[in-house]
């Protein structure tokens, strides 16, 4: 069923995809800072970015065709979730001086990074232990932090640091801006499937002024409540994209690999999985546009039940698109010259990060009474 789009959101969809057909990269680093200051210089990383900042001012709608699409496109911009999600948090937090850096940094192709995440404490955020005790003029930040994205070409990291033991873990916890650059932080590269996409954050005595905090002191976990539905329809909607593409590209190769003298998707083993992904990635496209919609209409609202829906469904069908489009291509879909590996790669994690499955559904489930 073809998308129903205004006629500026359909020429949107069309010049992306020219450009990424221009400017894909199939293999090598998944962000190429050219292709995304190119990205920049046509205006579109500003598009969730108020007008008074440089930007577009667009809502979840445009925000999520932009990411699907360049997501379908392979566009080497990884940077650009991570950045996203923590100019968000300055826009709705930060001080004017925060606000006018990183948003019209975002504007100019600049890169931004979020670290929450920590060896003891990845799904219960509130478990964190990475200090930033008081001191004369701002505060030291002593502690390791992990998995996150994109600080090794991060302009700024986001941290979220504890400030005081309070009764509730959810308590005591701050947001600060950190130049990546700062005396006391070393940024240690993390091997995975996907090359060095996340890094270890290790501060000793990191001085960071007063200035550095981002909203209230002790406030962080409400704020970070605040942009759950950001960061779960980001993730939602760069999975469709692509989940999308191994579709197409598994389907391009079924209708061309002939064996015993015919096409290899005529046979109904094939055929019928086919059709079971395309029926998947139309249900999963209509709750994203549904849900997109809804956030457009109320920014302010948290959809805790639906924004876990999708980050959940999307997610775990291109991770599973990837993985029959793998095995419908045999060994070339093992080899790295046909994309479906690097594909499957991408989606495997995301299941993983941004909160897992599992802590989507057990989301999902409380919003039920259970």
């Amino acid at each position: 069923m073809p998308r129903k789009l205004t006629d500026e959101r359909r020429d949107l969809v069309d010049a992306i995809a020219d450009f990424c057909r221009r400017e894909q990269r199939v293999k090598g680093e998944p962000h190429d800072q050219v292709v995304y200051e190119k990205m920049a210089a046509l205006g579109w990383l500003g598009i969730a970015v108020p007008e008074q900042y440089g930007g577009a001012g667009l809502g979840m709608t445009d925000l999520c065709l932009f990411l699907e699409e360049t997501a379908y496109g392979l566009a080497p911009i990884s940077g650009f979730g991570t950045t996203i999600i923590a100019a968000a948090a300055y826009e709705k937090f930060g001080t004017e001086e925060q606000k006018r850096v990183v948003l019209e940094g975002v504007v100019k192709g600049r890169v931004e990074a979020i670290s929450m995440s920590e060896p003891g404490a990845g799904s219960d955020v509130s478990a964190l232990t990475c200090r930033a005790d008081r001191v004369d003029g701002g505060y030291l930040v002593n502690g390791q932090k992990t998995w996150c994205s994109n600080a090794h070409f991060a302009d700024h990291v986001l941290l979220i640091a504890r400030t005081s033991q309070e009764e509730s873990r959810h308590q005591g916890l701050t947001q600060f801006m950190v130049p990546t650059g700062v005396d006391g932080l070393q940024i240690k590269g993390i091997d995975t499937m996907g090359g060095r996409e996340v890094n270890d954050l290790y501060f000793t005595d990191c001085f960071v002024p007063d200035s550095a905090v981002v909203g209230t002191p002790g406030a962080a976990w409400v704020q970070l409540m605040a942009g759950l539905n950001l960061e779960r329809m980001i993730l939602a909607a760069l999975m469709l994209g692509v989940a999308r593409r191994a579709f197409d590209d598994t389907l391009t190769y079924v209708r061309q690999r002939e064996q015993f003298g015919r096409p290899i998707g005529s046979f109904q083993a094939l055929k019928h999985r086919i059709a079971d992904m395309a029926t998947e990635l139309e249900c999963a496209r209509l709750l994203l546009d549904d849900v997109a919609a809804a956030i457009t209409a109320e920014p302010d609202r948290v959809f805790a039940r639906e924004a876990s829906m999708v980050k959940l469904k999307c997610t775990e069908l291109a991770k599973h698109v990837a993985l029959e489009g793998m095995q419908m291509m045999g060994g070339y879909g093992y080899a790295t010259e046909y994309g479906m590996e690097a594909l499957l790669r991408s989606a495997v994690v995301s299941t993983v990060y941004g909160g897992t499955s599992e802590i989507q559904r057990d989301i999902i489930g409380k919003t039920y009474g259970l």
